[in-house]
C-alpha cells in the first residue's frame, strides 16, 4: 500500500489530551506509525500540509445510502407519511442498480465532505449491491439489509417472511463481514419495533450475540411513533427494548428524541449507544432530543445526517453546525461548544460503533482515517489567535475539504473522490430514479 508523510499539519488530534500542534504525520499500510513536530523519515508521497489542519475523519453514525436517489422527492412531510406515502414506495420500487448507483452518490458526497466512517441501513432487497459500491469507494462502512416482517400500510415488496429476513441478513453478513482486512463490517437492521415482530428482534438479539456484530435501528424518533409501539406492544420503545433483552453495547439506537426517565436510565445501565440526528430531527419536524442530558449521563453519542430525503445533505459540517446551535435554544449559549461536538463527529462516533482502539483520533497505532482541511477562505478568516474547534465547526464547510484518506488510501484529492467516476454516477442516478418513479406510477 506504501506510505504517505503528511508534512506540518496543524494536527488536530482529538486524543484523550486532546493535543493541536504543528508537525508530521507518517502513515505506512493502513495505519499512522509515528506522530512528531518534524520527521526525518522518507515516503513514497509526501503531502505539504503548510497551513493547513488535519483531523481525523469524520464518523457518522447513522446514514441510510439506499435512499440518496429520493433526495428532494420527500419534502416537508412528518415521519408516518414520510415513510408511507413517500420513501416505502420508492424503496419497493428499487432494482440492484438504483441501488448500487444510490449508494455511490451517497458515498461521493460523504467522503467529498469529509466523512470516512459511516453506520448505514439499507433497504428490504437488493443490499448486495450497496456492498459492492461500498467495497470499490473504499469507505469505512458497518452496514445491514432492513428487516421487516410485521406492519400496516408497508407496500408488498417490502414485506418479509421473519425467516427469510433473518436467512437472507446471515447469509449477508457471511459474505461481507471482515471484507477489505475489516473495513466492511456487517449489522443486523430491524428498522423500527413498528416494522418487526417480537420473534424477529429476540432472533436478531440472539444473532448479534453469536456473531458479534451490532444491532442497527430506530426508536423514539417521533410520539406518534412510540404512541403506535405503546398501543401494540404495551409499554415505550427502550423499556420494550429492555424487556425483550436486545437493550445491550451492541445495539445502536437512531433519534431518541421522546424519552422517558426510565428509558434515559436503560440507556445507560445497559450501555446502549446513540445517533443524533440533527438536521432530520429538524426537517421532520421531529423534535429536540435531549443530547446534553444524554451525555451528562456518560451514555454514548454520536452525530448522523440520516437520509438524504430527510435532511437534504449528508454533510457532517452542517449537521455538527445543527448539534451546537439547536441545543442553545432551549439550554442557553454555553451548551455543546465546539470542542464538545467536534469530539463527537469523530472519537464519539467511534465510541458508538466500538471502535474507539482503531478510529477517531490521530494515534500512533491507529487506522489512518484522516481529513486534511484547508481553512484559508473568506469564511474561514481571520485565523490569528482563533480556536480550531471554532474554525472547523461553526465556520468550515466542504469546500474546505483538500485530502482525505481511508485505511491510508488516498480517496480524496484535488477535489475528486479518485475511487468514483462522478459524471458516471450522477447520470446514472438521474436514470435511476426516472425508472422508479416509473414503476410506482
Amino acid at each position: 500500500m506504501g506510505s504517505i508523510l503528511i508534512r506540518q499539519a496543524q494536527i488536530v488530534t482529538m486524543n484523550a489530551s486532546e493535543e493541536v500542534f504543528i508537525g508530521d504525520v507518517l502513515v505506512e499500510n493502513n495505519k499512522i506509525t509515528k506522530i512528531g513536530t518534524r520527521l526525518d523519515d522518507v515516503a513514497d508521497r509526501e503531502i505539504d500540509a503548510r497551513g493547513k489542519t488535519l483531523l481525523p475523519g469524520f464518523i457518522q453514525t447513522h446514514i441510510h445510502l439506499c435512499q440518496t436517489i429520493f433526495r428532494g422527492r420527500a419534502d416537508d412531510m412528518e415521519l408516518m407519511d414520510w415513510l408511507r406515502k413517500r420513501i416505502w414506495p420508492l424503496e419497493a420500487a428499487h432494482d440492484e442498480e438504483s441501488i448500487y448507483y444510490s449508494a455511490l452518490l451517497g458515498i461521493g458526497e460523504l467522503i467529498s465532505s469529509g466523512t470516512t466512517t459511516i453506520c448505514d441501513m439499507e433497504t428490504v432487497h437488493h443490499t448486495d449491491s450497496a456492498f459492492q459500491a461500498m467495497a470499490q469507494s473504499g469507505l469505512r462502512v458497518i452496514s445491514g439489509k432492513v428487516m421487516m416482517d410485521h406492519g400496516d400500510d408497508v407496500p408488498e415488496p417490502l414485506q418479509e417472511k421473519t425467516e427469510e429476513s433473518l436467512q437472507k441478513s446471515v447469509d449477508l453478513l457471511e459474505k461481507w463481514n471482515g471484507f477489505g482486512g475489516g473495513r466492511i463490517q456487517y449489522a443486523f437492521c430491524p428498522r423500527f419495533v413498528v416494522s418487526c415482530t417480537e420473534k424477529l428482534l429476540t432472533e436478531v438479539r440472539d444473532l448479534s450475540a453469536r456473531y458479534h456484530v451490532k444491532v442497527h435501528t430506530h426508536a423514539s424518533e417521533n410520539r406518534g411513533e412510540i404512541a403506535l409501539v405503546e398501543q401494540e406492544r404495551g409499554m415505550r420503545n427502550i423499556v420494550y427494548l429492555d424487556h425483550i433483552g436486545l437493550a445491550n453495547p451492541r445495539l445502536i439506537l437512531a433519534h431518541c428524541v421522546w424519552l422517558s426517565e426510565e428509558e434515559k436510565q436503560i440507556l445507560h445501565k445497559r450501555g446502549v449507544k446513540v445517533t443524533h440526528c440533527p438536521g432530520s430531527n429538524m426537517k421532520l419536524s421531529s423534535g429536540i432530543a435531549e443530547i446534553p442530558d444524554l451525555m451528562n449521563r456518560h451514555i454514548h453519542v454520536g452525530i448522523g445526517a440520516d437520509g438524504a430525503p430527510c435532511n437534504n445533505n449528508l454533510d457532517m459540517f452542517q449537521e455538527m453546525r445543527l448539534t451546537a446551535l439547536m441545543q442553545k435554544v432551549p439550554h442557553g449559549p454555553t451548551v455543546m461548544d465546539a470542542r464538545t461536538v467536534l469530539r463527537m463527529a469523530t472519537m464519539g462516533g467511534a465510541e458508538v460503533l466500538g471502535m474507539s482502539k482503531e478510529i477517531g483520533s490521530i494515534e500512533v497505532g491507529k487506522k489512518a482515517d484522516l481529513v486534511l482541511l484547508d481553512l484559508n477562505d473568506y469564511h474561514t478568516f481571520p485565523s490569528y489567535d482563533v480556536d480550531v474547534y471554532s474554525r472547523v465547526v461553526y465556520s468550515a464547510g466542504r469546500s474546505n475539504v483538500d485530502t482525505v484518506l481511508i485505511d491510508g488510501q488516498i480517496v480524496f484529492e484535488n477535489r475528486q473522490v479518485r475511487t468514483i467516476d462522478r459524471h458516471i454516477v450522477m447520470h446514472e442516478s438521474d436514470k435511476s430514479i426516472k425508472r422508479l418513479l416509473t414503476r410506482i406510477g
